[in-house]
Parts: structure tokens; C-alpha cells; sequence
């Protein structure tokens, strides 16, 4: 009887299948925040949550069958202001996952019957943007056979083969003709300028691959702009936006113009590089593959979407509000999971990942209609930036900023440096003005260091020409921080208008 009870308590689960086990080459959750650490300083939680997301794509494509399409993603809304970090962790992450990644702004769209974009433009956007990327990736697979048929190309432009050199070993009819009226000299003949011509070829080629030719011009015969040239379809975004794609595929598929033009080798190289790889690559297989890859690990950040909430949203907003929630629901059925159309096929947007994210300054997440805050399940909020995260931007991640204008000024033989006091003094001139000012994040650093460098970057030839910087060596210093910043800093109306 207890077994009996025990029985009809338990859920059904569906039949128990091999389970498929993740590679170890891909990355742990730990190892994607290690990655994402390199660029992004802070947000630990942000990290965290979009880590686990992400690992949880590679599990679902792991379980069962019967189990992996009830597996739907766990969407993400990251909440708080600009400038730290929300777009960056999105970004960093589809790089780590090579998937199709897409930003759009939730305030370009309107209402369907509005003029302006609509929102299923974001997933056609995502299958061009993965074309492309698979594009690019059997393009680098091809491009060593196609840098052959290159050489072949040029070499025939350059030195044309004698008629018939590829037959060496094989008799053609004329010779055969020509032996039985005893001819044989006429065939020594011709057998000596094939082996001429070879050998002849064979040295240009080496030249070609040595690149003592790259200078040398040629004249060839590229493809010109389709009949039509370029075509614009003016009139309201959204729908004409998709007419004038479906129109510019039809004038590709026309015959195009041949012109000639006097190139050098090394120019006419990249033109018939790009032919061969195009005519190499399988774009049947290279469309449905990045079908595939955006339904099943694609991604679209959704930026500013407390913009399309309001505090009145749901108790009949009126005026310049009137499609904020319009927009919403639009949004709901792409985000839940749908059919959407694209010039390359449907594609179902069930196990697309989006993420969200807004500052929330005047509404908040709970102003989103209850049907849209259902979908986002997970969120996450990002904190504001201290002055001692400023200090880590400007030192620690691969791209910072102090690491950037170091390199421009390398290519005119500067060598830029800072002190550590100088770095502290920035960081802490940024925080103070992102709270006296406007909180802008670590945008605030572009702004600083703009103003604090301008000098230098304007004046660099003039300086080394008249020898005024001394052995190629810039030092900057907190002192000549303050002195720069430190007046504007004071002045609350120049902060906001200077930095």
C-alpha cells in the first residue's frame, strides 16, 4: 500500500537516456568571471549570473532529447547606472561563447502601427550578423586552398601556359598525326617550349612567393557594380527596411559589368582572394549553420529598457507614453519564444538568450508588465563605481585606458608613463566629479584623461622636432594632475560642461 501511494506521488519523468557529458575544453562558470575579470573590473553577481547562463546552454545541448527543447533560458535584467559595465559583460561574453551577438536600444522601437523599427528587426539583425561570422569563419578555412588558385591566376596573367603543358606525359592527336608523317623534329620542338614554359612559370611562381613581384602592375578584369548599382528604399523603417534587402538580394543575383583595371599584384592578390573564397564557400551550408548557431546560442542585449516602462504603464498612460507598453507586448511573444521571418528563413527565438539592461532612475523593474518581468527571471544589480575601482580600470584590464593612449604615442616614438600617484589623483578627481556632477560611470575616465593629455596628443610632432621633450620620455605626475584638473574640478559649471 505504501509503495502504491509512494507511486502515484512521484512525477513522471521521461525515460532515462546516455547522457552526453560537456567537453572539458569549454569553459567552467569560473573560468568565463577569470575571462570577463580581464576587461571588467567589480560586478562579481553580473559575472556570476551570466557565467552560469552561459554554462547552462552548453548543459541543455548535453541532456536528452526528450529534455532539451522544455530546457528555456534563464533571461537576465541588469540593473544599474551607466558606465559600469552592463554592455562590456554582455559583449565579452558572446566573444567567449563565439556566438551571434546583437545590441539594440529598446527606445528605437515603437509600436506595431507606429512608424519607426519593430521589434522582430532584432532577430534579423542576429541571423545577419551570425551570416557574417560563419561567413568568416569557412572563409578562413578556404583561404589557404584559395590563395593557390591565386597564384595560379596571376601566374597566367603573368606567363599564359603553352597549349597543351598539362598533357606532358600524354600524346596529343597533332602529335600523333605529326609522327606518322615523320615529323619528329616538329615534336621535340614543341616538347622543348612546354619544358621551357614550365620551368619559366615554375621561377615566377617563386618570386611571386618570395614577394619580389608585389609592385609589378597587370591588368585584370574585376566584376563592377550590378546594373542598378545601389538601391535605397526610402519611406518608414521596419517593413521597408526588409523590402529594400529583398530588393538589393534580386540585383545581386543579376549579371555584372566586367571592367579592367591596371592594379599592382599585391592589390590584384586581395581582389582575387576575395573570388576564390567566395567561390569556395558553400552558402547554403554557411546560412544553415548560422540558423542554427542563433537559435541555439545566440544572444541580444536589450539596452534601455526602462525607457520603455513607466510608472503609469498598466493604468493607461497618456500622451508622449502611449506605446511604452505597446512596445512590451510586442516584445513579450520574441522573448517567450517565436517564428520569426528573415530574408534566410524562420528562425525560432525559444533558446535565443536575452539580456536586459537599464539604469531604472526614474521606474523601476516592477513597472515592466507582469507578463515581460515573467520572462526575466534572474536579476541582477550592478553597483556604482569608488574611486578604488576607477584606480583598477585604469591599471589592471588589458584594454585600459592608460594602456591605449601609451601605444598611440609609441608610433611617435614617445614613451608615455605615469606615476602611481598621478593614476590615484585621476581616479579620484573621476569619483569625485561622478558625484558632484552626474554619475556617468567610468565613461568619466575618457573625459578626464582627454582633457588631462590634450596638450600632448595636439603637440607631439612639433615637441619632438624642437627637441622640447627630452629623450622621447613623457612622465605625467599627480602634481601636474591637480594643476590641470584641479580648477575645472573646483568649479562645479565647468565640470559639467568640460568633463
Amino acid at each position: 500500500m505504501n509503495n502504491d501511494i509512494q507511486d502515484m506521488t512521484q512525477p513522471d519523468e521521461p525515460q532515462a537516456s546516455p547522457v552526453k557529458l560537456i567537453d572539458k575544453e569549454q569553459l567552467t562558470p569560473t573560468q568565463i568571471v577569470e575571462q570577463l575579470d580581464k576587461y571588467i573590473i567589480g560586478q562579481k553577481d553580473a559575472k556570476k549570473s551570466v557565467a552560469i547562463a552561459l554554462r547552462n546552454r552548453l548543459r541543455r545541448q548535453n541532456v536528452s532529447e526528450e529534455l532539451r527543447d522544455e530546457i528555456m533560458p534563464n533571461n537576465i535584467i541588469m540593473i544599474g547606472p551607466t558606465g559600469v559595465g552592463k554592455t562590456e559583460i554582455a559583449r565579452r561574453l558572446a566573444k567567449l561563447a563565439r556566438a551571434p551577438f546583437v545590441k539594440v536600444e529598446a527606445s528605437k522601437f515603437t509600436e506595431v502601427g507606429y512608424v519607426g523599427r519593430d521589434v522582430e528587426s532584432m532577430i534579423r539583425d542576429l541571423v545577419e550578423q551570425s551570416v557574417a561570422m560563419v561567413r568568416s569563419e569557412k572563409s578562413e578555412e578556404v583561404r589557404e586552398k584559395a590563395a593557390l588558385l591565386v597564384e595560379e591566376r596571376l601566374l597566367d596573367i603573368l606567363l599564359p601556359p603553352v597549349s597543351g603543358v598539362e598533357e606532358l606525359d600524354h600524346a596529343s592527336e597533332e602529335e600523333e598525326a605529326l609522327v606518322v608523317s615523320g615529323e619528329e623534329e616538329l615534336i621535340e620542338e614543341k616538347n622543348l617550349e612546354r619544358e621551357v614554359n614550365r620551368k619559366s612559370r615554375q621561377k615566377m611562381l617563386e618570386r611571386l612567393r618570395a614577394g619580389r613581384m608585389e609592385d609589378r602592375q597587370i591588368e585584370l578584369e574585376i566584376s563592377g557594380d550590378g546594373p542598378g548599382g545601389m538601391m535605397q528604399i526610402f519611406g518608414p523603417l521596419g517593413q521597408m527596411e526588409e523590402i529594400g534587402g529583398i530588393m538589393q538580394d534580386l540585383m545581386s543575383g543579376m549579371p555584372k559589368k566586367k571592367k579592367k583595371r591596371r592594379l599592382t599584384i599585391a592589390e590584384a592578390r586581395k581582389l582575387l582572394e576575395q573570388e576564390e573564397v567566395q567561390k569556395l564557400i558553400d552558402m547554403d551550408a554557411v546560412v544553415k549553420e548560422a540558423l542554427r548557431k542563433v537559435e541555439e546560442s545566440g544572444i541580444v542585449f536589450i539596452d534601455e529598457i526602462d525607457k520603455i516602462a513607466a510608472p503609469t504603464t498598466g493604468a493607461g498612460g497618456k500622451g508622449p507614453d502611449v506605446s511604452r507598453e505597446g512596445v512590451q507586448r510586442d516584445l513579450l511573444p520574441i522573448v517567450e519564444g517565436s517564428a520569426v521571418s528573415t530574408k534566410y528563413g524562420v528562425v525560432k527565438t525559444d533558446h535565443v538568450l536575452f539580456i536586459a539592461s537599464g539604469a531604472f532612475h526614474v521606474a523601476r523593474p516592477s513597472d515592466l508588465i507582469p507578463e515581460l518581468q515573467g520572462r526575466f527571471p534572474i536579476r541582477v544589480e550592478l553597483k556604482s563605481l569608488t574611486e578604488e575601482d576607477f584606480y583598477l580600470i585604469l591599471t589592471q584590464p588589458r584594454n585600459a585606458l592608460i594602456k591605449q593612449y601609451r601605444a598611440m604615442l609609441r608610433t611617435e616614438q614617445i614613451d608615455l608613463e605615469f606615476t602611481d600617484e598621478s593614476i590615484r589623483e585621476i581616479a579620484r578627481t573621476a569619483a569625485k566629479v561622478n558625484e558632484t556632477v552626474e554619475n556617468i560611470g567610468a565613461r568619466r575616465l575618457h573625459t578626464i584623461l582627454t582633457n588631462l593629455l590634450e596638450e600632448l596628443m595636439f603637440g607631439v610632432p612639433e615637441m619632438l622636432a624642437d627637441g622640447t621633450i627630452a629623450g622621447n620620455r613623457v612622465v605625467i605626475d599627480a602634481d601636474q594632475v591637480r594643476e590641470k584638473l584641479g580648477k575645472v574640478v573646483a568649479d562645479r559649471d565647468l565640470s559639467q560642461y568640460i568633463l
